[in-house]
C-alpha cells in the first residue's frame, strides 16, 4: 500500500482521471498501490463535490504530472539513446587501447 504521505495533488489528480478514463477504479488501485475504496471515493468526491475551483486545480494538477511525464520520458529515452551508443563505442575499441588506461 502507498503511503499517504507520498501522495501529491497532481499524483491524485492523475489517479482520478486514469479512473474516469478507464471506468475502473480498482485497475487504477492496483497499479499504483492503492486501496479500491480509496481511489473510488476520490472519483465520487471529484465529480460529485468538486467546486469549480477544485476542478480546476485537479485539472492544473493533471496537466502539470502530464508535462513533467512526457520530459521524463523523453529523457530516459535520451539516456538509453546514450548508452547504447557507449556499448556500441565499447564493442569497436581496441582491446589494448582498453588496457592501457590507467
Amino acid at each position: 500500500m502507498r503511503e499517504s504521505k507520498t501522495i501529491t495533488p497532481a499524483w491524485k489528480a492523475q489517479c482520478i482521471q486514469e479512473a474516469l478514463d478507464i471506468r475502473n477504479a480498482a485497475a487504477v488501485a492496483r497499479r499504483h498501490g492503492l486501496s479500491v475504496r480509496l481511489v473510488q471515493k476520490w472519483v465520487q468526491t471529484a465529480t460529485k463535490h468538486a467546486t469549480p475551483e477544485e476542478a480546476r486545480a485537479l485539472k492544473k494538477a493533471l496537466q502539470q504530472a502530464t508535462t513533467e511525464n512526457h520530459q521524463l520520458k523523453q529523457l530516459l529515452g535520451e539516456k538509453d539513446l546514450e548508452i547504447a551508443i557507449l556499448h556500441d563505442l565499447l564493442k569497436k575499441a581496441p582491446r589494448a587501447s582498453l588496457t592501457d588506461v590507467k
